[in-house]
């Protein structure tokens, strides 16, 4: 299904996308992305079709964020940086990426859906840990550096992931800095350290490992997934509270992988962006007394 009150039209098959009212989308690195200079290819966009039924991107060699941004009168502070899965190979950017950007912007929470590099696209050249971490990385930054003009607290930067960008928010839950003082961009002299992570359905999950200064987690997945997934989400919920740090599960019974957020599903794992607010505003938010 296309994204809530989204047009999406394809201007050439595979080579871009024009958006009608749509959201505006930011470069992480407008003069370039490190390890991107010799990168031409135009991106591809592809609309749902009969060998897939979401919108799928490829080719992306300018790392950026779609913004959703809150009404004032809605606004929370927090700000949420999104990752689409798709194994890193594409992005599945509709239902885990715009239709949630949208849903949190509805409900008072700014969304941030990055387009990040994907490592194992066919000829890529590009790493997980080189490439598109650095990607989330940059997007924490920017986000910080920008939360005044977007009315975000730099204090409630959190990120989500979907799959195998679940996998990208929690390596950068895992992996993070204070920033570099004397960087020539002022970007880089915020920290990247997310101060919340939701990873829905992660992938990855043997490279996850919490510590005690790990971010509040929110963990979510079908009981139908892989085992690596559904078992291994369930490991890593006690070795966050092993480590003392505040985390919730939900297992969604009778679903697997890859659902998403979609409008048109009623069944109780359709429900889920609100179980994420409800903990968001419990259990995260109060502590900086953000509304």
């Amino acid at each position: 299904m296309n994204p809530p009150r989204l047009l999406f039209f394809p201007l050439l098959f595979g080579a871009a996308l024009a958006v009608t009212a749509g959201p505006p989308e930011v470069l992480l690195w407008p003069n370039g992305a490190p390890g991107s200079e010799d990168k031409t290819a135009a991106e591809i966009v592809e609309p749902p079709n009969p060998s897939h039924n979401y919108l799928r991107v490829t080719s992306i060699h300018k790392p950026s964020l779609t913004v959703f941004l809150p009404s004032k009168e809605k606004a929370t502070g927090a700000a949420v940086i999104i990752a689409p899965g798709g194994g890193h190979a594409f992005l599945a950017f509709d239902h885990e990426g715009l239709n949630v950007g949208q849903w949190l912007s509805e409900h008072g929470i700014a969304g941030f859906v990055l387009k990040y590099r994907l490592a194992r696209e066919k000829d890529s050249t590009y790493t997980v840990d080189g490439n598109a971490v650095p990607d989330m990385q940059r997007a924490i930054r920017l986000v910080r550096s920008r939360a005044q003009e977007w009315e975000v607290n730099p204090a409630r930067v959190g990120v989500m992931g979907f799959s195998a960008g679940g996998e990208l928010a929690a390596l950068a839950s895992m992996h993070f800095d204070n920033g570099v003082a004397d960087a020539a961009d002022p970007v880089d002299r915020l920290g990247c350290k997310p101060d919340f992570q939701a990873l829905i359905y992660p992938g990855g999950t043997k490279r996850i490992v919490p510590a005690k200064d790990s971010p509040p987690a929110f963990l979510l997945c079908g009981a139908n997934d892989r085992p690596d997934i559904s078992e291994g989400l369930a490991n890593i919920y006690i070795l966050f509270k092993k480590a003392g740090v505040p985390v919730e599960l939900h297992i969604y019974a009778g679903t697997g992988h890859g659902f998403g957020y979609r409008e048109s599903n009623h069944s109780p794992s359709g429900a889920w962006p609100q179980r994420f607010e409800d903990w968001l505003r419990a259990r995260v938010l109060p502590a900086s007394g953000v509304k």
